[in-house]
């Protein structure tokens, strides 16, 4: 069997696929012959997009199914549709996830201005002016991002232990680096190691929810910039170590697509999506010997 034919008869699940970046890595692993499920939370949106990447793109080979990260019975439910219509699956990307905020848009996009033209002449808003954090936005937040991720994945390894060459690519962030944490419990519990596990990452989390609460974030050492999307970017990282050492046969890694223009920051990067999902798309498609358990930022590896 060609390398080719073997390529066609694998299988790909990408989380919030219907825009972004999320779409982008639909369309170049569909590109490259392989069969997509896409998934998001809204039917008509996840429809949408399968129409477009045919009509546009002229690509056939992805299908949608809903998946909502945080809903049990769709995660269960794709589970069931990858069964029952590939019998396995290849590479499982989770990319769905949330800021954690709400934000004022002219106040973000002048911000983000100043920072990525390093331009001292414009004028930064400040940052609680522009950036609006609450605590049941904080849960959803870690919810989506760490604790949903959790869910699918441990749904998914099932099918993927069918996979000659099983992949899970966590799409992360540069703010996901342990540097941003200050808090030295926390850091004693996610710090790299043989003795990281689910159990001590999940602690960190009820540890910030609790400083959350009790308005001491930035007293007890955490982000005090987006504090639960960066931990629970840093949380995800945490999470991937965990799979790469518990499952020696996959390659899991985690990577940050770059300061990506999307609607998460109002289209303010500096890369454009296709750049982005290059390099998540680059990782999904590694070789059985390639690298794992690690973290890649602008392509290269980075320390955690």
């Amino acid at each position: 069997m060609d390398s080719k034919t073997e390529t066609k008869l694998r299988c790909a699940v990408v989380t919030g696929g219907n825009k972004g970046i999320g779409f982008e890595i639909c369309r170049q692993l569909a590109s490259d012959g392989i069969s997509v499920v896409l998934t998001a939370r809204d039917i008509s949106r996840g429809l949408e997009a399968v129409e477009k990447l045919k009509n546009s793109f002229g690509i056939t080979n992805v299908v949608f199914h809903q998946l909502d990260v945080l809903n049990p019975t769709t995660i269960s439910s794709l589970a069931e549709f990858i069964q029952s219509n590939f019998g396995k699956l290849d590479i499982l990307v989770n990319n769905a996830g949330v800021s954690g905020m709400t934000s004022d848009a002219d106040g973000f996009m002048t911000m983000m201005q100043a920072i990525v033209k390093e331009d001292q002449n414009i004028e930064k808003p400040n940052l609680k002016q522009v950036i609006i954090e609450t605590y049941e936005s904080a849960v959803e937040c870690m919810q989506t991002n760490y604790y949903g991720v959790k869910s699918v994945t441990k749904a998914l390894i099932p099918l993927l232990q069918f996979s000659d060459s099983p992949r899970i690519v966590n799409v992360t962030s540069t703010g996901g680096s342990l540097k941003y944490i200050s808090n030295e419990k926390a850091l004693e519990l996610l710090s790299d190691g043989s003795g990281l596990t689910e159990e001590k990452v999940d602690e960190s989390v009820d540890m910030f929810y609790k400083d959350f609460k009790e308005d001491s974030l930035e007293t007890r050492g955490w982000p005090t910039y987006i504090p639960a999307y960066t931990l629970s970017k840093v949380c995800l990282n945490a999470y991937t170590r965990i799979l790469a050492r518990e499952l020696p046969t996959f390659r899991v890694n985690c990577v940050c697509p770059g300061w990506v223009k999307t609607e998460l920051n109002y289209n303010t990067g500096v890369y454009t999506t296709a750049e982005g999902a290059k390099r998540i798309v680059n990782l999904a498609l590694i070789p059985n010997d390639g690298p794992s358990g690690l973290y890649f930022t602008h392509g290269e590896v980075t320390p955690f």
